[in-house]
């Protein structure tokens, strides 16, 4: 990672695409009859958050390895719902539609030509590689995501905020401390231990049974943080419900295990890589190549004309 000043934008990509997959009608193809409805819809969204957010640097952060092992074994039901096929020894393959893992590939190659970084790391989540990306940014940080899990990263005083897409991506959430403390009664730091005490169905994660969004948001605001939670079970004088104090004590070895599953590391062995967003293509014949294969028309020529203003 070579010296960062000023706005850094990371972009969660598979969180995107699958956006603008699910947002952009398949009837949009290449000349051959095959979809890039979710390549032209991230084209697009790059474009509008480049023009209304003016980052000076720009990363789409990949998963290189959407289950890591190291997580599945701390909490093997970790997106055990989301596998379409085991490979041991290897990363699993995540069930996707079928259009839309043939444009994957195709994402990859026009970001290259395109000269926007582009970095996963083996055995890290795009998450992973966001959290250290963030963690070792001097400026300030927009982070563009669809997950909710990276909402454990905004820092007021640092100036990471997430944009969170509330449709399309021409309305996003400015997401700041202010706005979770409003939403789910936590700020940043906070966020991870409100996630894992509730738990999340869409990764997995069991929760504590019987413990729910805001009865976690009452137990941080009471206690601190999971540990400060831990120790009032241990404090018969502790104000806690005789349920709490039981579903918690029973929850003690997932609690032991879920922080390091449910927060983002911040110590990603990053490439070297220019992150200065790139005013004119890395590679402009293979782009070329790419926009007349794949009918990219008008949704990369607007992306250009914004990069080179």
């Amino acid at each position: 990672m070579r010296g960062v000043t000023g706005r850094l934008m990371l972009l969660d990509t598979a969180s995107l695409y699958f956006r603008a997959y699910f947002g952009v009608p398949d009837s949009v193809r290449a000349p051959d009859g095959t979809p890039v409805n979710a390549v032209r819809g991230l084209l697009d969204f790059i474009d509008r958050l480049v023009k209304d957010h003016r980052p000076d640097h720009l990363v789409a952060c990949m998963d290189a390895d959407w289950r890591p092992q190291w997580r599945v074994e701390l909490i093997p039901s970790y997106k055990a719902h989301r596998v379409a096929e085991e490979h041991p020894g290897g990363p699993d393959t995540e069930e996707v539609p079928d259009t839309l893992s043939p444009q994957v590939p195709v994402i990859e190659a026009v970001l290259d030509a395109v000269g926007i970084a582009r970095v996963g790391v083996t055995g890290y989540e795009a998450d992973d590689v966001i959290g250290t990306f963030t963690a070792r940014s001097s400026g300030p940080v927009d982070i563009v995501t669809g997950d909710r899990d990276l909402y454990q990263l905004v820092d007021d005083a640092r100036g990471v905020r997430v944009l969170y897409p509330v449709k399309g991506v021409g309305t996003l959430q400015s997401t700041d401390e202010a706005v979770l403390r409003e939403k789910y009664g936590v700020d940043g730091r906070g966020y991870a231990d409100l996630a894992l005490l509730r738990g999340d169905p869409s990764d997995g994660l069991p929760g504590v049974p019987g413990i729910g969004e805001k009865t976690a948001a009452k137990l941080l605001a009471a206690f601190g943080d999971l540990p400060g939670i831990l120790a009032a079970v241990d404090d018969p004088r502790a104000k806690l419900t005789p349920s709490q104090r039981k579903r918690l004590d029973a929850a003690r070895p997932y609690l032991a295990v879920a922080p390091k599953v449910v927060r983002v590391a911040d110590d990603v062995p990053l490439p070297d890589v220019d992150t200065a967003v790139p005013r004119a293509p890395r590679d402009a014949d293979a782009l070329a190549e790419l926009a007349g294969r794949w009918g990219l028309g008008g949704s990369l020529r607007r992306l250009l004309d914004t990069l080179a203003a």
